[in-house]
C-alpha cells in the first residue's frame, strides 16, 4: 500500500481506530458495474481485532439481495472504503489557508455474502450494536429470508487525522 503523504497524520493506535469506528455511522462503498463506478453510502457494524500481522478490519452491511449493489458486489467484489467524522472548518488568515479537520478510515478490501444464516446473524448482530446499542436483537425468520448480509474483510486500510486548531487563551 502506497506511503501516507502526510505520514504525520496517520493513526496507529488501535484504541483510537475503534474511536473513529464507533463515532462513523456511515460508510461510503466505492464499486462498479457494466454502467460504471458509484458510491454507495450504508450504515454498518463492524469487527476489529489485533493479529500477528497487523490489525484487521471486516464490515458488515445488509441489503437487498439483488438490485445494483448486489450485482455489483457479485460481478466484482474489489470496493472502496471511506468513513470520516469529527468534521470542522479550520479557518485561516488567507482564502486557501482554511481547510478541514476529520478522522477517517480509507482502504480497500473485498465484499461476499454472508456464508450462512449463521454468519447473516452475527453480521446484523454487529450492525445493531454499532448503530442501536442496547437495542432488544431478534431476527424473525422472514426478515432473515429476505435479509442480505455482505461481509467486507478489509486488506489495507489507514486510520487519519486532522485536528482543528486549538483556541488561544486571551
Amino acid at each position: 500500500m502506497r506511503e501516507m503523504r502526510l505520514y504525520k497524520r496517520e493513526i496507529r493506535d488501535p484504541e483510537i481506530i475503534r474511536e473513529i469506528l464507533e463515532e462513523c455511522s456511515v460508510v461510503r462503498l466505492g464499486t462498479r458495474d457494466e454502467e460504471g463506478m458509484f458510491i454507495v453510502p450504508v450504515n454498518f457494524g463492524y469487527e476489529f481485532y489485533e493479529k500477528e500481522s497487523g490489525q484487521a478490519l471486516t464490515l458488515f452491511i445488509h441489503g437487498a439481495g439483488e438490485g445494483r449493489k448486489a450485482d455489483a458486489f457479485d460481478s466484482c467484489p474489489d470496493v472502496a472504503v471511506e468513513m470520516d467524522c469529527r468534521h470542522g472548518i479550520i479557518t485561516g488568515d488567507y482564502t486557501c489557508s482554511y481547510s478541514y479537520s476529520y478522522r477517517s478510515i480509507m482502504g480497500n478490501g473485498k465484499v461476499r455474502r454472508a456464508a450462512d444464516e449463521q454468519e447473516k446473524v452475527y453480521g446484523l448482530t454487529k450492525i445493531m450494536e454499532h448503530m442501536a446499542p442496547g437495542a432488544e436483537i431478534e431476527f424473525s425468520p422472514a426478515m432473515l429470508e429476505r435479509t442480505e448480509v455482505f461481509c467486507i474483510e478489509m486488506g489495507k486500510f489507514t486510520a487519519k487525522e486532522r485536528k482543528a486548531k486549538q483556541k488561544e487563551d486571551k
